[in-house]
């Protein structure tokens, strides 16, 4: 569904990609690991349009994307769920899903993301400020996914939630990909994604240092613990 080759992008002059491969396919997770600073975010952020690509080339279903800006890149089917959720404090929930849905044709509608989630479903009337991290992860994800996604990409979608609030948002990325979206999520630690990534991939210093499929990382998480050491 999506592929990036040979890619190079980053901020200032200066280059954090350093000519990153990556296939996410439809109905799959693919989880990319690494520190802070190892690129996950530049990655994501470069998939998405938010910065330009220097070299290489983006893909979406045999499409190319490289010199799309990002609305277009949304409207081709690029969800981006950013890390920190960055939701609008002033805005309720309803005035979020009603800003987020303008694509009327798009499969995922309001009623459908509340449905999937039942929480925000109760917290309709209730500005984002006042929603607890967890919800507003929800939030994030419910706003990105009314826009029509192909592709969802997740930055580090678990970032300061307890640990049983983290899993939920885990079950729901599987949940997504079971439904037939194609899911890039990031993550700092392969304890979270392991057990549901069908795709690993680790960056160090913006550079892939290891590529497996799901199972060959679970049989064998050495190998990613220690591309991460």
């Amino acid at each position: 569904m999506l592929e990036a080759h040979a890619l190079r992008s980053g901020y200032h002059g200066g280059t954090v990609l350093q000519g990153v491969d990556l296939t996410v396919s439809q109905g799959s997770v693919h989880a990319v690991l690494g520190h802070n600073g190892a690129g996950k975010t530049t990655l994501l952020h470069t998939l998405a349009g938010q910065l330009p690509v220097r070299s290489g080339r983006i893909a979406l279903d045999g499409t190319d994307l490289t010199r799309r800006p990002a609305h277009r890149r949304a409207r081709a089917g690029i969800g981006l769920v950013p890390q920190g959720r960055r939701v609008f404090a002033s805005l309720t929930v309803a005035e979020h899903l009603k800003l987020a849905h303008r694509r009327r044709t798009a499969a995922w509608t309001p009623a459908r993301v509340l449905a999937l989630l039942p929480r925000l479903a109760e917290r309709l009337q209730q500005r984002a400020d006042r929603l607890s991290g967890g919800e507003q992860q929800m939030l994030a994800i419910a706003r990105a996914l009314l826009t029509g996604p192909r592709v969802l990409l997740l930055d580090e979608p678990t970032e300061g939630l307890a640990p049983t609030i983290a899993a939920d948002v885990l079950e729901l990325a599987a949940q997504l990909a079971a439904d037939g979206l194609a899911v890039l999520l990031a993550a700092p630690r392969p304890a979270e994604v392991l057990a549901l990534a069908d795709q690993v991939t680790v960056l160090s210093a913006g550079r892939v240092t290891v590529a497996l499929d799901g199972a060959a990382a679970r049989t064998d998480p050495g190998r990613v613990l220690d591309a991460l050491s």
